[in-house]
Formats: C-alpha cells, structure tokens, sequence
C-alpha cells in the first residue's frame, strides 16, 4: 500500500517577549532585540501539520484533513490564538517562548493524539514570511 504525506496549515496570532530571568534589560535587549520588548510584540504564526500513513482504500485518504484541523484546533491554536504565550499558555510555562521551543511543544501536544494508523511526521512554524522553524520529534 503507499505510503503518503499530507499537510495542513492553520494561523494563529500571538504575542510574546523573549528574556532570560537573571539578565538584565541590556543584557537581554543585546541578545533578543526588538523580541525583548518589556511591552511585548506579537506575531501572525502559520502551522504546517505534516502527517504520514498508507492510503485507506475505502476512502482514499492518510488522515480527513477536517479531523487533523479539528484535532490541531482543540490541542494547539485554542490554546495559542490571541494570547500571550509568556503568561497565558500553561503548557509553555517557565519557557522562553521561541519559535524553536514553540515548535517542539506543539509537538508535544499533537504527538500521541492522530487517529488511525497516521503518525506526525514534520511541523514547520511560520513566525514570519521570511522566517521558519522545522521539527520532526528528534
């Protein structure tokens, strides 16, 4: 049977600040920039969710794409959408929310949770038009 990949993107928006605790305002302006606005700054994120099985014969599909958006609604962009990741997300508490740390604990969240014999192979998030980051559970 083939093996094939799917993807869906879903958006949400976001706010954070990026610092380390036990540096200063300098310190952490030097390193993070602009993302280490004490007023914060937000984003307009783009999530590619990639998943990977064998073509069901009865429906022709890996995953219904309408249930892998629902599922990455309900675990991830409910959670994620018009908040500020600093204080609002408790599954990102105590982290400095990157885009790198984002990306691994949306993975966190989704992995596990696929119906059916489809596995999450791949998410990339958009933090910018120009900048992205990728992960494959490694």
């Amino acid at each position: 049977m083939a093996r094939v990949r799917v993807t869906r993107r879903l958006h949400f928006s976001a706010a954070h600040r990026l610092s380390r605790e036990g540096w200063g305002e300098e310190r952490n302006r030097e390193v993070f920039g602009l993302c280490a606005s004490p007023n914060w700054h937000g984003h307009n994120y783009e999530l590619d969710v990639t998943v990977e099985g064998e073509v069901d014969p009865d429906t022709g599909f890996v995953l219904d794409l309408k249930v892998l958006k629902t599922l990455v609604e309900e675990r991830v962009v409910n959670d994620l959408d018009h908040r500020n990741l600093n204080l609002d997300v408790p599954w990102m508490d105590g982290v400095n929310p990157t885009t790198e740390r984002l990306v691994v604990g949306i993975w966190h969240r989704l992995a596990g949770a696929l119906p059916g014999p489809a596995r999450l192979v791949k998410l990339v998030l958009w933090e910018t038009p120009r900048n992205y980051v990728e992960y494959k559970g490694e």
